[in-house]
């Protein structure tokens, strides 16, 4: 990619708030990401700003990333910046879940069957 640049997204202007909790929104980022991606660009996601983040919004926008990638181009292409401590703990925990999803979403989905099941 040696016509690639870096195009920052800064997530509180894609969502319109400091609260990144809806789907719908996470769909919004997936969207602004995949476009960058498409076009052989890289990603500088910022999370300044971000007051509140779930795992709804993360894998709308983030762990759905890995069902269209691979892990290796999402290392290399997406990089993520300006956040907190809890942010990247709870993006880590996303992303991990996204992996092994993905890598086997059979046996994920029978794994989520008996766990809504078993309550």
């Amino acid at each position: 990619m040696p016509d690639a640049v870096e195009i920052k997204i800064s997530i509180v202007r894609v969502v319109g708030s400091p609260f990144c909790v809806s789907i719908d929104d996470g769909h919004l980022l997936h969207d602004r990401i995949t476009r960058v991606l498409d076009a052989g660009n890289f990603v500088e996601l910022s999370f300044d700003g971000v007051k509140r983040l779930t795992t709804a919004f993360l894998n709308a926008s983030m762990g759905q990333l890995y069902n269209e990638y691979t892990e290796e181009q999402i290392r290399q292409c997406v990089r993520i910046v300006e956040a907190s401590q809890d942010s990247l703990r709870l993006i880590k925990r996303v992303v991990d879940n996204a992996k092994r999803f993905f890598a086997d979403p059979v046996r994920a989905g029978e794994q989520l069957k008996k766990l809504i099941e078993d309550e």
